[in-house]
């Protein structure tokens, strides 16, 4: 079975959500926890939750992730953005938890002229902060496409970060296939050669879940801008190929593609499924 959802409006709470994901044909589905661009987080209602969990338990869903604000930085220059994303992190962990097997996925930070090596040591002390062993909750590093002073635009700087992480059982990657073609990594040409040397560098076993979208891009533009599934520079074969290589087949694929519909993304899932082999 394939694990697939798309990224949908978290206004309606999450009963609203599952419906929505039932509607398109997906078996999971992405939310932000919070305002993307404000980090305001609506208050999670017992009913709503309990009628979703009732949901997700008849449908048999894949779990779901979510996703942090946009606004976060564990590794600003500023201080005080800083601060403020470490409190905004804890209390997306305390929510997350509620709800069974939740991933909750983060851009690793934009270090803002600090260096690399600054910035990794700044997402470490905060993750090492915020991260319990009575967490249920798995947080997802998310592959970046290494524009302007973004970290994880390279797996090495992903590992490094899980290296020193102390309760690093709590962590896993997220691979979005947009960043890391955009930012180098031929999943096109040698899509074998990129799954091996993220085994080798990070492991296998961290990856749970796959940002599914095409690139607007070519191959190493660092520039991060999604397309429609086999519209882009990615390509459809591509996409074939990685939803059903034998070590990513029984990932959890979620659509960011740029639909402007809910129908949108069930042509794509309805045509993802026919691939599916």
């Amino acid at each position: 079975m394939l694990k697939i959802g798309c990224h949908l409006s978290s206004v309606g709470g999450f009963k609203a959500m599952a419906l929505s994901a039932k509607e398109i044909g997906a078996n999971t589905f992405q939310y932000f926890t919070r305002n993307p661009r404000g980090c305001v987080a609506k208050p999670i209602e017992k009913e709503d939750l309990n009628e979703f969990l009732k949901i997700y338990k008849e449908e048999n869903f894949a779990p779901i992730v979510a996703h942090c604000p946009y606004t976060l930085n564990l590794c600003s220059a500023k201080e005080n953005i800083r601060s403020f994303s470490k409190s905004v992190f804890k209390d997306d962990i305390t929510r997350t938890d509620l709800i069974p097997g939740s991933f909750y996925n983060f851009h690793p930070g934009s270090h803002t002229g600090q260096g690399t090596e600054t910035g990794i040591k700044q997402i470490c002390d905060a993750l090492n902060d915020i991260i319990t062993k009575e967490q249920k909750t798995t947080i997802l590093l998310e592959t970046m496409a290494g524009k302007g002073s973004e970290i994880g635009g390279k797996f090495e700087e992903l590992r490094r970060i899980i290296d020193n992480i102390n309760i690093n059982e709590k962590i896993g990657v997220c691979l979005d296939t947009c960043h890391i073609f955009d930012g180098g990594y031929d999943i096109v040409s040698n899509l074998e050669g990129v799954i091996e040397e993220f085994d080798k560098i990070i492991g296998l076993e961290r990856l749970y879940v796959i940002h599914l979208n095409d690139s607007k891009n070519t191959l190493g533009s660092k520039k991060d801008r999604h397309e429609l599934i086999g519209k882009g520079n990615i390509g459809i074969k591509a996409i074939e190929k990685i939803i059903n290589h034998s070590k990513l087949k029984n990932l959890v694929f979620i659509l960011e593609t740029p639909q402007e519909t809910l129908g949108g993304y069930a042509k794509e899932i309805e045509m993802l499924k026919s691939l599916r082999k």
